[in-house]
């Protein structure tokens, strides 16, 4: 990208060739990502499919119920991102109400509630689906929105600290909207109740694996990388060596999902549509209201990317083990689980080049990008 810290393009720069500035700096592998990661999710299924074997030693290699090999993939495509954060000016991103303010509303009350209705409306014959798709809606995003982030040229200063108020929140209200969404509301309008039981302790182990230890990791090479060579030498040298592995992360993280359910959804393709419907919806809707909403609050390009991909994006990790421990891994709701990421990395993959699109499109060459 063509700036250290955001990777945006100066202001001076008219949008469509700062566009084709941050293109031709790309890498082979981020400027054919959906390529590889279309490659990835077939390899996976079909390691899945072809090789047994593959997809039970990656679920008998877990603690409790964190897979170790995703933990790992996780880990790898996460540390990047946030080692990339100037963490001392966080303080300057605390103080924006309006992004914040947005960010809560639009991840804990129209996403839950979005879903919720897509939910019901296109799938109200199958139950378990309908209740997959509802806890993985309850997940707000902590993990891949930092690649979409990065790509899409947002603030990382931002994503970094919205993915941390938010991991907040959901280990406090995660399984109290559960019980709201599925127990509650369903009552109140005359609808299918189900239950949700799920400890504290299950979804803030998940926020500390997949967030806390590369959130560690990211402030200490950033602390002690800064105090031992410079600023300089953190940003110009050791960013740019460290930022691949976030992509090969990711492929790595996608490959190992998709094995790890090849199987079930090669063999239920009819089911893996419907699920995929309301999650195209969901992802379309969100992104674009988030957008809207960023661009009526006045916030400039960087932080409504920001803004945007923090809410449309969704935490599947805690999503499936969450349906794998309270339903079981052969249940319909953990394969409406597996079908999310199915769907989302491809989407929102596709929602990046939307956001670079809408960038030309809302944001003229006066503002450029700029925060």
């Amino acid at each position: 990208m063509s700036d250290t810290r955001t990777g945006t393009p100066p202001a001076n720069v008219p949008p469509a060739s700062a566009d084709a500035e941050v293109l031709g700096r790309l890498s082979v592998l981020d400027r054919f990502l959906p390529v590889w990661i279309g490659v990835a999710m077939a390899v996976g299924l079909l390691l899945g499919r072809l090789l047994p074997g593959v997809a039970d030693a990656l679920d008998a290699a877990k603690i409790d119920t964190v897979s170790v090999p995703i933990a790992i993939g996780l880990l790898i495509m996460m540390y990047p991102p946030l080692a990339k954060v100037r963490y001392g000016e966080l303080g300057a991103i605390a103080s924006d109400r309006r992004l914040l303010g947005a960010s809560l509303v639009l991840n804990w009350l129209i996403g839950p509630a979005l879903m919720f209705t897509l939910a019901w409306l296109l799938l109200p014959d199958l139950p378990e689906f309908r209740t997959g798709l509802i806890i993985v809606g309850l997940a707000r995003c902590i993990a891949m929105v930092l690649i979409w982030n990065d790509l899409a040229c947002g603030d990382r200063d931002a994503a970094a600290f919205l993915v941390a108020i938010n991991s907040v929140f959901q280990i406090v209200a995660y399984s109290v909207l559960g019980w709201f969404y599925l127990s509650v509301l369903p009552g109140w309008l005359g609808l299918e109740q189900q239950a949700l039981d799920v400890g504290l302790w299950e979804i803030a182990k998940a926020v500390l694996v997949f967030l806390g230890i590369p959130l560690l990791a990211g402030v200490a090479s950033r602390v002690l990388g800064e105090r031992a060579r410079g600023r300089e030498w953190y940003e110009q040298t050791f960013l740019p060596r460290i930022s691949p592995w976030a992509l090969y992360g990711l492929l790595a993280t996608v490959v190992m999902l998709f094995a790890l359910q090849g199987e079930a959804i090669t063999s239920r393709p009819f089911d893996v549509v419907r699920i995929a419907l309301p999650l195209l919806a969901y992802f379309a809707i969100m992104f674009g209201l988030s957008f809207a909403l960023g661009l009526r609050l006045g916030l400039g390009y960087e932080r409504n990317a920001t803004l945007s991909f923090t809410a449309a994006g969704n935490n599947f990790e805690l999503a499936i083990a969450v349906a794998i421990g309270v339903f079981g891994a052969t249940s319909g709701q953990a394969l409406a689980g597996v079908v999310g990421p199915l769907i989302e990395v491809p989407v929102l993959v596709g929602l990046v080049y939307v956001a670079l699109w809408a960038r030309r499109r809302f944001y003229p060459a006066s503002d450029g990008g700029t925060r």
